[in-house]
């Protein structure tokens, strides 16, 4: 009989797995397991100081590689902190394998326990629970089955006393690479490709939205030639932002931060092709962006209500590439081209377009947040993983910033929940190990998890960290502003954000004029630690889509 216990067993078939980093919060179900995986060759381990961070590291871990995240809790109070986490994961699509240690199952009262699978499933998760040592390896390999597959987190939960026992059977371990089915591209219904062509061949002012499935293609050019033929104008979700930067006809976001311009250019369409993009309530900005046009989707997976909302009057189940280069081909084969948008100096216009031009009078000691991200773009080269959380700040990062590639940007808004953009930004940094990633944050967002700075430091993790700071919680006091009432419950004061930075041992700076960030990255990359600039922003300056939205401005 083998000396290995279960939970060696377990640590060898996470590795088999092609497991290399695990985000852990040890406590009495998990903590031999971690530590047995901190002894595999080559296997990183990050400790995170709360659960949520932990399953958001992971997140970010694979939203930067691929590949399957891998974050471990202890059972009861421990896996209570993660909905929130696994809610984003779920919606967001990322593949995660939580490793979570359960109460034990031979004892009559344990304190921690809790039923973990209601939970789990309530938050878009699968569960798979071991309830036998000889199935282990099985439930293992269906827990990373079910996350590649089907792009969404699963919980393991493990009994402790289970995994104290000696392992009984060989060690042999089929990894779940061999059952997932190959990545395959599924070609359009040639039927399909011909209504689609009928419908480019009427259209006057067509406009293609990419989204994320676009970037997982590997779609751009197939889009970009597609956009050409049919003389359409081209825009992305907020997923796929970036995607056809540098292109003399692209609208940048489509929707609820879309600019002046673009918005007026939807206005005017007649078609709409959604391509890889969910087509969801954002994007179309709850089906009034284009009223006047056509619309068709064209998904792996294609939705006709989604969000509450209509989102095609064709679909076409295809991959974004295999689409759009099919519909080319026949373009051509038929003889159909169009002119479109592209007359006259369209391009032009799109080159003089700006997310926000509005003038304001800048309180003292504080930057235009719209000014400060356009400095922080210039200054931050453009080969960094820039990572956005959310809250108000957000549509002013994602509509200010410029010329990064697609894959480049990661927006941790899926849940609409503030305080997971530092922990993923982490995981975001331990994948790439090269330090070149920025987290642009706010303060509010900040302060909920400041103890993963702590993190950060112990771990050795460099990255950069620019706090939006405008003294409250903007989201709201914006609001409260734009309604007539008093903001004062929803500001807080700037603090000292750049000294508590300090506290942890990374380096901190405030920034309260224009002109810093140039000579503070510099000193940055000298360095050898993490660092936080402490950005103090107006916060009388709403954002351009928060006055529209909310201050009723045309």
């Amino acid at each position: 009989m083998s000396k290995l216990q279960v939970t060696d067993m377990l640590a060898r078939a996470f590795a088999a797995e092609g497991v290399d980093t695990l985000f852990t919060l040890m406590g009495d179900a998990n903590m031999y397991w971690s530590v047995a995986m901190s002894k595999l060759p080559g296997m990183k381990v990050v400790h995170a100081r709360h659960e949520h961070c932990a399953v958001a590291m992971a997140d970010g871990y694979a939203r930067a590689t691929g590949k399957v995240g891998v974050a471990s809790t202890t059972c009861g109070p421990g896996f209570t902190q993660i909905m929130t986490a696994l809610t984003i994961s779920a919606r967001s699509n990322t593949p995660l394998v939580v490793f979570a240690g359960d109460a034990p199952l031979t004892a009559s009262w344990y304190i921690q326990q809790i039923d973990m699978a209601p939970l789990a499933l309530a938050c878009g998760a699968a569960f798979v629970g071991v309830k036998h040592i000889d199935r282990v390896l099985d439930n293992v390999r269906e827990a990373f089955q079910i996350a590649q597959a089907e792009r969404k987190p699963v919980v393991l939960s493990v009994p402790m006393d289970l995994q104290k026992q000696a392992w009984p059977h060989l060690t042999d371990y089929t990894p779940s690479s061999e059952l997932v089915p190959m990545a395959q591209r599924p070609i359009p219904d040639p039927a399909m490709v011909d209504r689609v062509v009928d419908m480019i061949a009427e259209a006057e002012k067509p406009i293609i939205v990419a989204g994320r499935g676009v970037i997982r293609s590997g779609a751009r050019q197939a889009i970009e030639a597609l956009a050409e033929q049919s003389g359409a104008l081209m825009a992305t979700s907020l997923l796929g932002k970036g995607l056809f930067d540098g292109n003399p006809y692209a609208l940048d976001i489509a929707g609820s931060f879309a600019s002046d311009f673009s918005r007026e250019r939807f206005a005017e369409a007649d078609l709409v092709i959604g391509i890889g993009a969910g087509l969801g309530h954002y994007t179309t900005e709850g089906g009034y962006l284009y009223p006047g046009a056509r619309t068709v989707q064209i998904d792996t997976n294609p939705r006709g209500l989604w969000q509450g909302l209509r989102t095609a009057d064709l679909h076409v189940r295809a991959d974004a590439k295999a689409a759009a280069e099919a519909i080319v081909a026949r373009m051509k084969a038929r003889g159909v081209s169009r002119t479109g948008f592209r007359n006259g100096d369209m391009a032009q216009q799109i080159a003089k377009d700006s997310p926000d031009s509005k003038e304001f009078q800048v309180q003292p000691n504080t930057v235009d947040p719209r000014k400060a991200i356009l400095e922080l773009d210039q200054a931050i080269p453009k080969d960094w993983d820039v990572v956005v959380g959310g809250g108000h700040y957000f549509s002013i990062a994602m509509t200010h910033m410029k010329g990064r590639p697609a894959d480049k940007y990661h927006v941790v808004n899926e849940f609409g929940a503030i305080g997971s953009g530092l922990p993923a930004a982490i995981g975001i940094a331990a994948a790439r190990g090269d330090g070149k990633v920025m987290l642009i944050e706010g303060d509010g967002s900040l302060l909920m998890h400041i103890q993963e700075l702590e993190t950060i430091r112990r771990q050795g993790i460099r990255m950069l960290i620019s706090v939006m700071n405008d003294g409250g919680y903007g989201a709201e006091f914006h609001k409260f502003r734009a309604n007539g009432i008093d903001p004062g419950e929803a500001i807080h004061g700037r603090g000292d954000l750049a000294g508590v930075a300090t506290g942890f041992g990374l380096r901190g700076a405030a920034v309260t004029e224009m002109g810093r960030f140039a000579p503070l990255f510099r000193e940055h990359q000298a360095a050898n630690i993490g660092s936080v600039w402490d950005i103090h922003t107006d916060d009388l300056i709403p954002s351009r889509a928060y006055r529209r939205v909310h201050y009723g401005e045309a």
